[in-house]
């Protein structure tokens, strides 16, 4: 073996003392002992897969003021995100076959993490050329920063066929544009007016009529008429730290401010009640991060989106040693359901998987600190909240963090030209 990680390790369903062995970067081996050139012992500590996070926006290229691929992959892999999938709301959007593969090779020098790529639909551009390379497509129902919209029954039901037709993840924004209003906003309860549950619920409607049997995710799903709209459904479901955590009576103002909109207190413990359950498939920042000066304006003007890949798992773990959450359904939802939907050797401590982990010290807890943070937009609207944040995280048996400094190369890749090409190697 490469190398040998011994622990506490998160093994079919529960903790198991063991090995596990590494070699080429995979999981051959998990055994009560093994020997490797280089050994790990981590005694009690806890060894989990590495989060993979379905939905970030680390606004490169185009908005690199708020966000670039470094420092966004940094902050990923500080919070024990081993991969994410960016979103293409960028500039310019990530739409072309031409801009993906431009968008792919940026992030690939840059990355210290693996990540996808999404496809970005329009009403009219060939996103089918697209979707070979991308790890999915996404698609905007509701205005947000930078979206394209797709708003018309005909070009929701041509992605939809698309996504069908090329077995790809269609990702989609639910908010329905037409119940949108543009009236002023002043709190986070204007704009949680402003931008209804009716709004979420009806896109999801709309939705389902069109159901083809094609994948589809509803991302960051925020009441629970979206969840109920979803009952009747086979899509799978997406949540956020934040539509769990948070809610419009918070004092944040603008850093607050994030479409879908965090709405009541009631709708905030509906939608952690039902990931305590294990009702959503996957976990997912929305990492959005905008400047503090961006943040800083009036809230009419302020844009949407909070920071998130790297307190993500922290928060839930966390909450898993206060008793709130069942390890089970933390491990489920960040890390084994994203590589399954999306068809990945990643997420799991599973022999033939990426060597993608983090190791976790439970006695750690610690406060958050938006300085502390590795994001370029430097605040969060966690400050001051309890987290526990790996001790250390490898990729593909790489150590990458160490004790809160990267000690590995950057060698983060897409994960989809990566599969491709050992499909054809093997």
């Amino acid at each position: 073996m490469d190398t040998v990680i011994e622990g506490r390790a998160w093994f079919n369903g529960r903790f198991e003392q063991c090995c596990i062995g590494i070699k080429d970067g995979k999981i051959a081996a998990i055994k009560r002992d093994l020997s490797g050139d280089r050994t790990y012992h981590y005694g009690d500590m806890i060894v989990l897969p590495g989060a993979i996070d379905p939905h970030v926006h680390f606004r490169d290229p185009g908005f690199k003021d708020k966000e670039d691929f470094s420092t966004g992959s940094m902050s990923a892999a500080f919070g024990g995100v081993t991969c994410a999938f960016d979103m293409p709301n960028t500039k310019p959007a990530t739409i072309t076959l031409d801009e993906l593969r431009e968008k792919r090779a940026m992030a690939s020098m840059r990355s210290w993490i693996d990540f996808g790529l999404f496809a970005g639909v329009t009403p009219n551009n060939d996103v089918g050329a697209m979707a070979r390379e991308a790890i999915g497509l996404k698609m905007f129902m509701g205005s947000s920063t930078q979206s394209i919209l797709v708003t018309e029954v005909r070009d929701i039901a041509r992605a939809m066929e698309i996504a069908k037709e090329r077995n790809k993840v269609l990702s989609v924004h639910a908010e329905d544009e037409h119940l949108i209003k543009k009236g002023p906003a002043l709190s986070l309860n204007d704009h949680a007016t402003n931008r209804p549950s009716k709004a979420e619920e009806n896109a999801i409607q709309r939705l389902a009529k069109l159901s083809n049997g094609a994948k589809v995710n509803i991302c960051h799903v925020s009441s629970p008429e979206g969840m109920a709209a979803l009952n009747a459904t086979s899509f799978t479901r997406e949540v956020t730290p934040h539509h769990m955590l948070l809610d419009a009576s918070v004092r944040l103002g603008t850093n607050g401010k994030v479409n879908p909109p965090i709405r009541t207190r009631e709708d905030r413990d509906a939608i952690f009640s039902a990931f305590q359950k294990g009702w959503f498939n996957m976990l997912a920042s929305d990492h959005a991060p905008h400047s503090i000066d961006d943040k800083h304006q009036e809230f009419g003007p302020a844009p949407s989106g909070v920071p998130g890949v790297e307190t993500m798992v922290p928060l839930m773990l966390s909450l898993v040693k206060k008793g709130r959450l069942d390890m089970s359904v933390l491990v489920s939802s960040c890390a084994q359901n994203a590589g399954d939907i999306f068809g990945l050797k990643k997420g799991r401590i599973s022999v033939g998987y990426d060597a993608d982990l983090m190791v976790i010290d439970p006695g750690r807890t610690v406060r958050i600190e938006g300085g502390s943070l590795h994001s370029k937009c430097g605040w969060t609207p966690y400050e001051g909240w309890d987290a526990i944040f790996p001790a250390s995280v490898f990729l593909r048996g790489e150590e990458l963090i160490k004790e809160g400094s990267i000690v590995g190369e950057r060698k983060g890749r897409d994960v989809v030209a990566s599969q491709q090409l050992s499909g054809r190697s093997e």
